[in-house]
């Protein structure tokens, strides 16, 4: 791989340029608004993977937005790597948070990135890390070190729920044939200690409305009298957790495996501050779960968040009034063994069965995901933690994120492929934030290691 290190350091002000371009598109796929501009960086994404000599490049047309795909042969009898990622961002909302505009990139110093990091909305989540695996193999391919078969499968709806992503998996089966499936959309506990994800959570999303009254009331009139809904919505979310942040909903750890006191010494052995933690959220102490470290609740245990709730007035000034409806967005973060059908049923049951008389309870379940674990012991593992080992000088620690990317799963169950999630971003990198940033450390790091995993990952499979 010496050409290949040689080639990305003669090219990093390009690669930092061409990533830039790309960010400048608000590929907003939750907003139909930005429909043209994802179109637009779809479009862009397949002109760079045709620039970089893959053999065959398509978008592939969806229900929704297109898909990507690429492939490179070197030969058939060699591993393939299949590379996924997303070229979709979340909404800069709320706007007038951001220090400089989201879709105006621009390099700034931080004490975590002293060296710069690139402030603008989709730098970490997933342009920037998506984007590593274009440079990396356009390396491995100029520099003629691309020791086996790579396809690339690039969508634009991770960002609401990949629904048209499982269709077009199920439908190309034989096409996305390959060994091991590749992503870059996690994080690394810290830029001196490299990490790699072996679990995420699964998820369940629902959205809950409360309706009382045919009407908004006067509250003068009506006060005392009629269910005020979103009184009686913030009792019922309120009554989701116990004194001890313990689930209230009957059945929901039913699945949940208990790791054991090995398993859970294992993971402690990550550094963690909670000194570091706290300041960097500007909190007095944390919260969570009775029983379980901070690192544990946010990795190994089910949660329960509300994500948005709303009803009434919220303008300027004053309203008295009883509103007819209230609202709630909720998410429930999953373990493995935890079927996220099965969750669902279980929230709207136990919903429905806590709403008092007055009012009328509807629940809308949203998208949803099983967890995944990539065993470590597998050749996948072996050879990220290998890729690592090289550019950082320390072996990489495995740990389980709290977060949840359900197409992992999906892959798993149509493809029979483990995916390898080799993530350069960290906690800090503000991702569906305001100023959402990414460390031109993580960036070029992320670019330099990923042909390592490619050489050691063919090595092991001869």
């Amino acid at each position: 791989m010496n050409q290949t290190q040689h080639f990305i350091a003669e090219n990093k002000q390009r690669f930092l340029d061409e990533l830039i371009e790309l960010l400048k598109i608000p590929s907003i796929s939750a907003d139909p608004s930005y429909s043209s501009s994802v179109h637009q960086t779809a479009d862009s994404v397949a002109d760079h993977l045709k620039s970089i000599g893959m053999h065959h490049v398509e978008i592939c047309q969806t229900a929704g937005y297109p898909i990507v795909y690429a492939e490179w042969t070197k030969e058939p009898s060699l591993p393939t790597i299949l590379v996924y990622g997303h070229y979709d961002v979340q909404p800069a909302d709320p706007l007038e948070l951001w220090t400089s505009p989201a879709f105006e990139p621009v390099i700034k110093r931080t004490e975590i990135h002293p060296e710069g990091a690139i402030f603008a909305r989709g730098a970490c989540d997933d342009k920037g890390q998506m984007f590593m695996h274009v440079k990396a193999v356009e390396a491995m391919i100029k520099s003629g070190e691309m020791p086996c078969n790579v396809k690339f499968m690039i969508e634009g709806e991770e960002e609401v729920g990949s629904e048209n992503l499982g269709i077009f998996v199920k439908e190309n089966v034989e096409k996305l044939k390959a060994d091991v499936i590749l992503v870059s959309d996690t994080g690394m506990l810290a830029n001196d200690t490299p990490s790699i994800t072996t679990g995420l959570r699964g998820l369940s999303y629902v959205e809950v409305e409360v309706t009382g009254p045919n009407r908004d009331l006067h509250s003068g009139l009506y006060g005392g009298c009629v269910a005020n809904p979103i009184n009686v919505l913030a009792k019922m979310v309120a009554s989701l957790h116990d004194e001890n942040m313990h689930i209230t909903i009957p059945g929901f750890y039913d699945k949940v495996v208990e790791l054991s006191d090995e398993e859970r010494a294992e993971m402690a052995k990550a550094p963690f501050s909670h000194e570091k933690y706290c300041k960097a959220l500007d909190m007095e102490d944390v919260y969570g779960e009775a029983g379980y470290s901070t690192m544990e609740r946010g990795s190994i245990r089910p949660t329960l968040d509300v994500n948005g709730i709303w009803g009434g007035y919220t303008g300027e000034g004053a309203k008295t009034v009883i509103a007819s409806k209230a609202y709630a967005k909720i998410s429930m973060r999953l373990v493995p063994d935890q079927d996220p059908n099965e969750i669902t049923k279980l929230f709207m049951d136990h919903f429905m069965a806590i709403a008092p008389k007055g009012v009328r309870v509807k629940v809308t379940p949203h998208h949803g995901g099983e967890a995944a674990v990539t065993p470590i012991d597998s050749i996948g593992y072996k050879a990220a933690a290998l890729a690592y080992e090289q550019t950082f000088g320390k072996r990489p620690i495995p740990v389980r994120s709290g977060g949840s990317i359900p197409i992992v799963a999906m892959f798993e169950k149509v493809l029979g492929l483990k995916t390898i999630l080799m993530g350069f971003g960290l906690d800090s990198d503000a991702i569906h934030s305001p100023n959402e940033h990414y460390g031109l450390f993580n960036y070029y790091k992320g670019i330099e290691t990923i042909p390592y995993f490619y050489a050691h990952y063919t090595e092991l499979t001869k």
